[in-house]
């Protein structure tokens, strides 16, 4: 008798800890999304409604394979809650702003990041792995409920009592516990609350496209005459150049800043002695660490695009950007991104630009650094063998998007002979003449260090570009497009960045005299501080006819 009872309690053994381990699962993994979200391993401390809400409607469901679809479905929903709350929590520390499900977009962008830093091959593995793990807990979650609900059937009068039970003490305690002020266990709906928060920032974002709609249809400057548009730069080679994460904490950046500020004080003597002047003040970018089309778009059409549900809302519109003002005046207009690679019907179609530059078309022969995969200083050589040099043309009004600096920050190039720049071959060896974006990375000061030095290099190109191009019609207009992320800015950094305007002819600094920007490359801390969306009608004001 005693040895058929020792083994059917062996026999038991594999069942019970089945069991333990599906009630773990459905205790742990629904509050998965509120402990990424909170940061704290306490907030896996609760009892999730989630599970129990699932338990209790398997429980009323008496067919089998409806109770393998709700149980499925309900891993997916936890699934998507973690996947939400993972995403939420990146773009908190990479972006400064919560994800709204709308701009899902710039998740392709976020991937291509990555796999710049560590390699296309390892950034496909991660993704891969991501989507395994994904899977792998929709089916733990799934199985956790049938099983549970299992062993309640088996044992109906016990089972459903204690859940029943279980049930009656969470709704018990989530009443007392605001009273008593203890954790309620009604905020462990983590998983619930995670998509509910993505759905929230959805409507939102939503009803500020209404907002949105009303600041593009509220134009001053929509029914201008082309003869009344920059008459003071007429004749003017006009360039806007965006310095990748060229932000205030490069100037003033405690680890950052001295070799930033040595190499502009080096810049502003060298070009004062070639003829040029400048002058400088601060705008605050709607963007933080990244996005930054958010902020090219914010300064061209004079309407704040801090998401990417706002930025689809605006290039489908006809709002007068600068580019389309200068094209629609005379100028050539030229956009030049080196890190495109595929066709961009937004700078043709909205921006109105008349020649598109990226990485398939112009002649680069050299290495690629990272994200970077041209240098800027080859980037200026190009623009300016190729659109300045034709003086039988109209005069050009370009945007150049410089990405040298773009995060990781490594490797880095180094400067060259401008005349030996040619297809861009002699920078070879010198991305590996470079630390590498992953050992960079494996501490904080390491990843500040080169960022300084990223931007000290992106200045660098464009005072190689400036001392060599003997043309006293050019006004270049140089700024960041936003602050880096915030292992180099810190956690409650400000979204200023630097913009200088820089030229020879001492008639454009005239004409923004009123504007009260700061002599020199370097804002002072008390200098101007505009938003990004100011810039377009303070421009067109100032180098043309007021509305």
């Amino acid at each position: 008798m005693s040895r058929p009872l020792a083994g059917g309690r062996s026999r038991a053994w594999p069942g019970r800890l089945a069991i333990a381990a599906a009630v773990a699962v459905l205790l742990v993994l629904p509050l998965v999304p509120g402990a990424l979200v909170s940061g704290s391993v306490l907030a896996l401390v609760r009892i999730p409604v989630e599970s129990i809400v699932i338990l209790l409607v398997l429980a009323l469901v008496p067919w089998a394979r409806p109770r393998i679809v709700l149980a499925a479905l309900f891993g997916l929903f936890v699934c998507l809650a973690v996947v939400l709350a993972c995403v939420d929590v990146g773009y908190e520390a990479a972006l400064g702003i919560h994800f709204v499900p709308l701009d899902w977009r710039q998740l392709g962008d976020a991937y291509g990041v990555v796999a710049a830093a560590i390699g296309a091959a390892p950034a496909s593995a991660l993704v891969a792995a991501a989507a395994l793990l994904i899977a792998g807990v929709a089916a733990a979650l799934a199985w956790a409920a049938l099983r549970v609900d299992a062993a309640v059937r088996r044992d109906a009068g016990r089972g459903r009592a204690a859940l029943a039970a279980l049930t009656a003490g969470w709704v018990a305690v989530a009443a007392l516990a605001p009273p008593l002020g203890v954790p309620n266990p009604s905020a462990a709906a983590a998983s619930t609350g995670a998509i509910g928060s993505a759905v929230s920032r959805t409507v939102a974002a939503l009803q500020a496209r209404e907002v949105v709609a009303r600041a593009i249809a509220d134009d001053p400057f929509a029914e201008m005459d082309e003869a009344e548009l920059f008459t003071a730069l007429r004749g003017k080679n006009v360039v806007f150049a965006f310095i990748e994460s060229y932000g205030r904490v490069a100037l003033e950046g405690e680890g950052v800043s001295d070799g930033v500020n040595a190499l502009l004080r080096r810049g502003e003597d060298t070009l004062a002695a070639e003829g040029y002047i400048a002058e400088s003040a601060w705008l605050t970018s709607p963007t933080y660490g990244g996005a930054s089309w958010l902020a090219h778009a914010t300064l061209q059409t004079g309407v704040w695009i801090d998401s990417q549900s706002v930025y689809s809302e605006v290039v489908g519109s006809d709002r007068l950007t600068l580019s389309g003002a200068f094209a629609a005046a005379g100028w050539r207009t030229v956009s030049d991104v080196p890190s495109n690679t595929q066709d961009w019907p937004v700078g043709r179609d909205f921006y109105r630009f008349g020649t598109l530059l990226d990485a398939t078309n112009v002649g680069y022969r050299g290495p690629r650094f990272g994200y970077a995969r041209i240098p800027d200083q080859y980037t200026w050589k190009h623009f300016a063998d190729h659109e300045l040099a034709d003086a039988g043309q109209p005069p050009v009004m370009a945007e150049i998007d410089l990405v040298s600096s773009h995060t990781p920050w490594a490797p880095l190039p180094e400067l060259v002979a401008w005349s030996q720049i040619g297809d861009g071959s002699i920078f070879a060896g010198q991305p590996e003449a470079s630390r590498p974006a992953n050992e960079v990375w494996e501490d904080p000061r390491t990843v500040q260090r080169f960022y300084g030095l990223s931007i000290e290099y992106a200045l660098g190109a464009m005072f190689s570009f400036l001392q060599n191009v003997d043309d006293p019609n050019l006004v270049v207009v140089a700024l960041g497009d936003h602050q880096p992320g915030p292992i180099v800015s810190g956690a409650d950094a400000g979204r200023d960045v630097p913009i200088s305007i820089i030229t020879k002819d001492h008639a454009v600094l005239d004409a923004i005299a009123a504007w009260g920007w700061e002599p020199g490359l370097r804002p002072a801390a008390e200098s101007p501080v505009w938003r990004m969306d100011a810039f377009r009608d303070r421009f067109f004001t100032a180098f043309g006819s007021a509305p």
